[in-house]
């Protein structure tokens, strides 16, 4: 049998109407799973007996199994999901001060092997169902009504967890029109979804005619020497490819899409990246998260200094682009941006 989250509203819509069902039913049943966050078909109390017992016939509600977890001193949550086949996946939950983001995975690891990331450092296993991105969100939720909490803080998706979203398109799709289901899913604003590349170049401007979330494009670097020695999707697609992609992204008229650069010490951090940085991202509507590399015992880089940081982020402000000093959340837990690992938490 079938994890029904791997259906989207219209799937199910078209199963039930193969058997003779209405389909508007999928909205019910939607509603149940997604908002009632049901775990039995025999819950669903205004579907009739009959299908009921179709529904058990055919499909199962799981969730992940939940591992472990770790606190961070700063309130940050880190999930070990347990999936079907035994392998492991994390997701984060980041608290701030009326919300709570969650930072969900694509892949059981990641085939794109950037040096300063530790999740590339056990290569690609396989790619996450439809079901296994779902289940971390609609967990996630599930999670914060066992604490007492609004289910409906949880506001906020990024797509930074593990994984290269874009290598898995076809399930990522399919999950955003569940995530994105105002009526019966899970009801987030497509403008509080969105979904990071290190720069699958075909894939972004796809994504900008399928979807209306948000774009967040992994750069670390200015010059393309630098970034195929720090990013080997750089041999693949160019600096100049990947944003000119970026510049023709289909979007609402007011976003931006949002560079990750995280500084390096003695790496990307001069002042002549800071400039070129500016230069590049000229042409483009444009915001820039400067991200302090997240130190751990498995990488060489380092993270510079705070004055550093404040130097290279001034240049940028200077000459009028947008862009922010992002603060790390989790790093003592291993959560922060480019640590999750999903090996067993001691």
């Amino acid at each position: 049998m079938e994890n029904i989250l791997n259906f989207t509203r219209d799937d199910l819509g078209v199963w039930l109407d193969n058997k003779g069902i209405r389909p508007f039913r999928a909205g019910q049943i939607f509603k149940w799973i997604y908002i009632r966050q049901a775990d039995e078909f025999e819950q669903m109390t205004d579907l009739s007996k009959a299908l009921r017992k179709t529904l058990a016939d055919h499909f199962l509600i799981e969730r992940l199994i939940l591992e472990k977890y770790l606190v961070s001193a700063d309130g940050t949550e880190k999930f070990l999901h347990q999936l079907v086949d035994g392998q492991h996946v994390e997701s984060v939950l980041i608290p701030a001060k009326d919300h709570f983001t969650l930072c969900v995975s694509s892949q059981v690891g990641c085939a794109q092997n950037c040096q300063f990331c530790l999740t590339a450092k056990g290569g690609l296993v396989r790619n996450l169902s439809v079901c296994e991105i779902i289940s971390q969100v609609r967990d996630a939720r599930y999670y914060l009504i066992q604490k007492g909490i609004d289910p409906l803080k949880l506001s906020n998706i990024v797509f930074m967890g593990m994984g290269e979203p874009l290598a898995n398109y076809k399930n990522l799709l399919k999950a955003l029109k569940i995530i994105t289901d105002g009526d019966y899913g899970l009801k987030f604003a497509t403008r509080r979804v969105t979904v990071s590349t290190c720069g699958l170049v075909p894939k972004i401007t796809q994504l900008g005619l399928d979807t209306d979330v948000n774009l967040a494009v992994s750069l670390n670097a200015t010059t393309d020497k630098m970034r195929s020695s720090l990013m080997p999707i750089n041999n693949k697609y160019s600096l100049s490819q990947l944003l000119e992609a970026c510049r023709t992204f289909a979007m609402k008229p007011r976003n931006k899409i949002t560079f990750e650069y995280i500084l390096m010490k003695g790496v990307n951090d001069s002042k002549d990246d800071a400039l070129r940085l500016v230069k590049l991202l000229t042409p483009i509507k444009a915001k820039v998260n400067l991200i302090p590399f997240n130190e751990h015992d498995k990488s060489d880089f380092s993270r510079p200094s705070k004055i550093e940081v404040s130097d290279f982020l001034q240049i940028l402000l200077d000459r009028n682009l947008t862009a922010i000093t992002r603060k790390s959340k989790g790093d003592d837990i291993l959560a922060a941006c480019g640590q999750l690992k999903a090996k067993l938490i001691p």
